[in-house]
């Protein structure tokens, strides 16, 4: 028998996103985001409130990326969601990570991070319930000790953490239980 538990955030996993943008001056910023997902094959949606410094950053720059937080820097990450930008400019200073320019895009690449979705500022959508910041990837790179023997990102080697919405917590992504389009072929 099931409970009600009310109104929950209850869609897990959620990503753990790391934003990355430059403000007016050159100086990168991150925030942790868990509400983002690929929108199409060459298109990213992050649902972003206006009062974050990383969408003012998005709407001077024109351009963000995004990086997999993973394990070996879960603490880095954490901090990126704790401490604001707007009140704490040194914020990307402070966690100990360091930052290239991007070569396509005008944002940053957070360089400990294995993988890195670089993006254009397609539009900002606004209404009465809903602010998206949709991006147009032009590049993804990783890290080569991340991909297997085929040149793709291999899920098991990235160490990409999710968030849990119900407790709190991040959790390392486990084993491979099933391949797509083919564990449910028994049902066609």
């Amino acid at each position: 028998m099931k409970k009600d538990l009310g109104i929950v955030q209850a869609v897990f996993p959620m990503p753990v996103l790391m934003v990355a943008s430059y403000d007016e001056n050159g100086v990168p910023d991150v925030m942790n985001a868990a509400w983002g997902m690929i929108s199409k094959p060459d298109q990213i949606t992050l649902y972003l409130s206006e009062p974050h410094k990383t969408v003012k950053n998005i709407r001077f720059s024109k351009a963000f990326t995004v990086s997999l937080a993973d394990e070996a820097h879960v603490a880095e990450a954490d901090f990126f969601g704790m401490a604001s930008g707007n009140n704490m400019p040194d914020k990307f200073e402070k966690s100990g990570l360091t930052q290239t320019k991007s070569s396509r895009v005008n944002a940053p690449v957070v360089e400990e991070f294995p993988l890195a979705i670089e993006c254009e500022l397609q539009e900002i959508i606004e209404t009465e319930h809903s602010h998206a910041i949709v991006g147009k990837i032009v590049n993804v790179m990783a890290d080569e000790n991340v991909l297997d023997e085929e040149g793709k990102v291999d899920p098991a080697k990235l160490n990409a953490v999710i968030f849990d919405n119900f407790r709190s917590g991040y959790y390392k992504v486990g084993d491979k239980v099933a391949q797509a389009w083919d564990a449910g072929k028994k049902f066609m």
